[in-house]
């Protein structure tokens, strides 16, 4: 992550905030408009050792997964095919135009990444 990335990473609650989604549950959604490319936030959180509530695996060619249980605001993502969000490792982008209030979403199946919640 880049400095200007850290920055914003502090600044996180000033990007997103949590509300009822129609999705499932609860959802993260912009506060702010968002641009293409644009850096919303780091998945933060210990590392994790299997699976569960919350936890985002990141798969790095000819690796080992590496996972987070997540403890931000990003741990309430909702899945959408063809999201408008995409992660970079931990670092997550917006791939399209997001509008304030609009939810923030990313396909848990694309590329190299997965979050699962427990079902119970």
């Amino acid at each position: 992550m880049t400095d200007s990335n850290h920055a914003l990473s502090s600044r996180l609650r000033d990007r997103v905030f949590k509300a009822p989604s129609p999705i499932h549950g609860a959802g993260c959604f912009a506060r702010v408009c968002l641009k293409v490319g644009d850096y919303i936030g780091t998945y933060e959180g210990p590392q994790a050792k299997r699976d569960g509530t919350y936890v985002l695996w990141v798969l790095v060619e000819g690796e080992e997964a590496v996972g987070r249980s997540g403890r931000n605001l990003l741990r309430y993502l909702n899945h959408q095919d063809n999201g408008n969000a995409e992660f970079d490792g931990f670092d997550l982008y917006a791939r399209h135009d997001i509008a304030a209030g609009e939810e923030i979403t990313f396909d848990y199946n694309g590329g190299a990444l997965e979050v699962r919640e427990d079902e119970g």
